[in-house]
């Protein structure tokens, strides 16, 4: 590995002040059998050929351990298209770390699934992009619900935990009931409804996907009613998109706080989306250590702290809440990484998200744009998609 002091943007400051990272977020790899309209890997970012070794992966879930993090977050693409999942499961276990599958479900058969577990996995997060076939598979660009359903039955068979996550859009959440009724023919001890956040495709798809405000109302009605029906059975969880909130949420805990993500190819990134935001450079694991990144890379320094801060985030009482906000979503709204993150209420750009909003919830009902046609754009560039037509734009499968 290169010494850290001859790495000019490596910085020793602030090293003493720094707390130790939770999870680690692994990104096995950008290979994905789905090709869902509000993917962030619309064109898989990072080929196989750059791919971490079981080998390196193995190195880095021993000194994601020894840098005191706790959880590892097997993710995508999709993990389970990797043919050395079992092996990868087994390495992060017996680093002592707690092992959390993020799957579509697609790759899996019952026998893959008890080796799984025999490995040591204890935390399977199963995707859906619906509680209807139809629908699910439109958004996912395969048939896939069906395949959903088995694992869910398969996952009965096991003693691991299992957490159904739904994305939500403008075409779904009207359907939050029936998921939550698919979620208690399960095995499922929790449930995510998460809104859609707007980077890579959900940003050039963003008029589309995005819920009314009179859908948002009827949505949080709902999950409030179910969270206290289910009460004690089924923890409920439910993310509002960024657009509608009065402050912005603390974005990964606050960069550089408490997660770490490793890419594919082995670079470490404070959060999925940092790509976005130009001028920052991410090390590698192939060259530095886990602590020498977390501690002293001007990438994961480069936010943390208030001295970054504009105003009206420096001299703000919820600086230490927030933190600001999302710095990618500031830097695709506002141009500025540094900026307040524009869905703040009291940011300067705020106008901008309402504008997006008031175009949203102006559309009739009748009218509102969903996904048609077999239209297949090109990949829109890093920070600005291309002009939109009247339907989605999806990676192409081929």
């Amino acid at each position: 590995m290169v010494p850290i002091r001859s790495r000019p943007h490596f910085d020793l400051a602030m090293t003493s002040t720094i707390s130790n990272p939770l999870a680690l977020i692994a990104e096995l790899t950008h290979r994905c059998p789905l090709h869902c309209v509000y993917c962030s890997n619309p064109l898989e970012l990072q080929s196989r050929s750059t791919e971490l070794s079981t080998e390196s992966w193995s190195r880095v879930f021993q000194e994601a351990a020894s840098l005191g993090v706790l959880q590892a977050d097997f993710t995508g693409g999709e993990p389970l298209a990797r043919i050395d999942i079992v092996d990868l499961v087994r390495a992060a276990r017996s680093a002592g770390l707690y092992v959390n599958l993020i799957t579509s479900g697609l790759p899996l058969d019952e026998s893959k699934l008890a080796a799984l577990v025999a490995a040591g996995l204890d935390h399977i997060q199963l995707s859906f992009q619906g509680a209807r076939e139809e629908l699910s598979n439109e958004i996912s660009g395969t048939k896939s619900h069906t395949q959903k359903l088995r694992v869910l039955e398969w996952v009965k068979q096991h003693r691991v935990a299992l957490t159904l996550n739904f994305v939500i859009h403008h075409r779904n959440i009207d359907q939050l009931e029936e998921m939550v009724a698919l979620a208690e023919t399960s095995s499922a001890t929790r449930i995510e409804f998460a809104n859609v956040q707007y980077y890579g495709w959900a940003f050039a798809n963003r008029e589309t996907l995005l819920p009314t405000r009179e859908q948002l109302a009827r949505s949080i009605g709902v999950i409030k009613r179910e969270q206290q029906r289910l009460e004690g059975r089924i923890r409920v969880e439910y993310v509002v998109p960024d657009y509608y909130a009065k402050y912005p949420k603390p974005c990964m805990g606050g960069w550089g706080r408490k997660l770490m993500l490793i890419a594919p190819s082995g670079d470490a990134l404070p959060c999925h989306a940092a790509h976005v935001i130009p001028g920052l450079a991410f090390e590698n694991v192939k060259d530095h250590g886990l602590r020498e990144i977390w501690e002293r890379s001007a990438a994961f320094q480069k936010f943390r702290g208030e001295d970054w801060m504009q105003e009206p985030c420096k001299t703000c009482d919820r600086r230490e809440q927030d933190f600001g906000g999302c710095r990618c979503q500031a830097s695709l709204l506002a141009g500025d990484a540094a900026a307040t993150d524009p869905v703040c209420s009291l940011a300067p750009l705020r106008p901008k998200v309402d504008a997006i909003l008031a175009a949203v919830n102006l559309a009739p009902a009748s009218v509102a744009p969903g996904i048609a046609g077999p239209y297949i754009a090109e990949a829109p560039p890093a920070n600005e998609p291309p002009t939109r037509p009247s339907w989605l734009y999806r990676p192409n499968p081929a």
